[in-house]
């Protein structure tokens, strides 16, 4: 598939806020962002409302403070439309540092965490306009121990590598 001019610019616009947002250059990643941005971490219902709402979790929360130093990325698929762009990826990481962002009021737990995270960006005259970030919370749950899935529809990590490995599905259980 061949992106167009502006698909492209998307892709980059987006890498480059997901760099400086690891590299903890906050100036940077609201530089990427329209005047007006929204950010939403739907699971916890966590993120912020324009520029200002935007910045201060940005600072408080996520920027330089996204993951552990051994987290990794494994990107599953991309999909690029008009002003959107979806983003399917594996993150996987041990729970060293609070993560107020993905488990507020949570402490560490040194356990192992591999989800599945879906980020759908918004673009509106060349900068991002939202991002709506989307995961698995009962499965991150069980992986740290705070909720049992013996009874319920719930899986741990095998949900995310299930992601990466379709031979891993099963039927109903």
């Amino acid at each position: 598939m061949t992106l167009n001019q502006q698909q492209q610019s998307m892709v980059t616009l987006f890498e480059k806020h997901m760099k400086a947002e690891l590299d903890g250059d906050l100036a940077t990643t609201m530089a990427t962002m329209t005047a007006s941005p929204h950010l939403n971490h739907v699971p916890v219902m966590a993120g912020g409302n324009g520029s200002a709402g935007v910045h201060a979790f940005y600072r408080d929360h996520l920027v330089g403070k996204f993951f552990p130093k051994d987290t990794t990325f494994t990107s599953v698929s991309r999909t690029i439309g008009e002003s959107t762009l979806v983003e399917e990826m594996v993150i996987a990481f041990t729970h060293t540092t609070k993560l107020d962002f993905m488990l507020p009021g949570v402490a560490p737990t040194g356990k192992r965490i591999e989800a599945a995270f879906v980020v759908i960006i918004g673009f509106h005259e060349g900068r991002i306009s939202h991002e709506h970030i989307y995961w698995d919370q009962a499965s991150v749950l069980v992986q740290i121990g705070m909720l049992d899935p013996k009874g319920l529809p719930v899986r741990g990590a095998e949900s995310a590598r299930s992601v990466i490995d379709p031979t891993l599905l099963q039927g109903a259980r």
